[in-house]
């Protein structure tokens, strides 16, 4: 008897916190607008599925249509061993997704007239001008001076020729990875002094590389605005936007906010070990503009609703609609692809059906913003090596609750 009622007592607990995550979290009625509720509960019941297989520890889910959230889930938990789970304020490593917020900033300062696309790089970093192209193929001397220098709109694009040193079979990506050139330690002039140091793989504006552009763009900021790029990001971006749990590292006050990470190997879910330390756990000295943000789902919606709103959020203007216009539409240089039938704008694939703008994160994190049905979907989990293919077939469910 005693047992049953701890049992029912802890239960009880349990929904008070689970309940007490959503408050604060105004949900309106699906079909009010638009969407269909009943499609809406199976998206979230499929991450549900996912998580009572063991597929993944949780998901922070939300979806906003024409000014309103219609769906906020809470699936799963940021850690399984401690039972805690997911809230509104949990903190998220974003990754990759640290790329688009790079791109706006850097656009602001467009918008201030401060350069134009496709000014060449070496313009506003002169070690840039006098980089060669490893090409062993077409040259004696395996290096040679390329038929177009680099311009920003190539770092925004990813057609640069700089890699991130993940391409095993590249010479290279070897020279990035014996120099350390993607690490997260120095600061970000010094990994920007290395790269100068490095050839690049491919010739600007020939080839859609994934890689360290981004952070490139980043010391491109401080360059430009004389501002170290976290205090940039503070007062152009996180403090207008309000976006005030978004930063290079979560204050030692937020520890207890900032998800598990877990990794996946064999289909076993299991914490990720840091031999020196969660790196966002204590200040950041180089602020990877591709990839050092950790934020929340709250936070990051306000992005997002700024760039689909072109440009403003609550009255306040961060960038002009036509740059919003050019981040979410397809820039890249003629004759180079993205993918299948996909365009890239700056930082982020475009979908030229629909005008859908999206990126993610090397932690299982994803966003899309499509100006087209006025729609917002976000995934947010903590999971390397990434798989989102969760994400992928949530937000095929949620745009199926779409009504016409």
């Amino acid at each position: 008897m005693k047992q049953g009622l701890l049992q029912l007592l802890t239960t009880g607990l349990m929904l008070v916190m689970v309940t007490s995550c959503n408050q604060g979290v105004r949900v309106a009625d699906p079909a009010k607008y638009g969407m269909s509720p009943d499609t809406l509960a199976r998206a979230s019941d499929l991450m549900q599925g996912y998580v009572d297989e063991g597929r993944i520890a949780g998901a922070s889910l939300l979806v906003y249509k024409d000014g309103a959230v219609v769906q906020r889930e809470y699936i799963g938990f940021s850690d399984i061993e401690n039972q805690v789970p997911f809230e509104d304020n949990t903190i998220f490593r974003i990754y990759s997704m640290t790329k688009p917020v790079t791109a706006a900033a850097l656009m602001t300062l467009y918008d201030e007239g401060k350069f134009k696309l496709d000014d060449k790089v070496s313009a506003f970093i002169p070690e840039f001008e006098f980089m060669m192209v490893y090409a062993p193929e077409s040259s004696l001397h395996y290096l040679e001076f390329p038929d177009e220098q680099m311009t920003i709109r190539h770092l925004l694009t990813h057609t640069s020729g700089i890699p991130y040193g993940w391409d095993p079979n590249s010479f290279v990506d070897s020279l990035y990875r014996v120099n350390r050139v993607s690490g997260w330690d120095g600061v970000l002039g010094e990994k920007v002094k290395m790269i100068t140091e490095m050839p690049l793989k491919n010739p600007p504006g020939t080839k859609w590389e994934y890689g360290l552009s981004i952070d490139l763009a980043g010391y491109l900021i401080e360059v430009l605005s004389g501002l170290p790029l976290d205090e940039f990001f503070r007062t152009r971006i996180f403090e207008p936007l309000g976006m005030d749990d978004t930063g290079f590292f979560v204050p030692e006050e937020k520890h207890a906010r900032l998800s598990q990470l877990y990794n996946r190997s064999r289909d076993v879910l299991t914490k990720a070990q840091y031999p020196n330390g969660d790196r966002f756990m204590a200040p950041a000295t180089l602020f990877s503009g591709g990839g050092g943000l950790v934020s929340t789902v709250p936070d990051y919606l306000k992005f997002c609703e700024m760039l689909l709103n072109g440009g403003t959020l609550n009255g306040v203007r961060i960038l002009e609609e036509s740059t919003v216009e050019m981040i979410m539409s397809n820039q890249l240089p003629e004759g180079v692809t993205y993918g299948d039938d996909m365009g890239f704008g700056l930082a982020g694939a475009v979908d030229p059906s629909t005008g859908e703008y999206s990126w993610m994160g090397a932690a299982t994190t994803n966003f899309w913003i499509n100006p087209t049905d006025n729609l917002i979907t976000m995934v947010f989990l903590q999971m390397m090596p990434s798989d989102h293919r969760y994400a992928n077939e949530y937000k095929k469910i949620v745009d199926r609750a779409l009504i016409e």
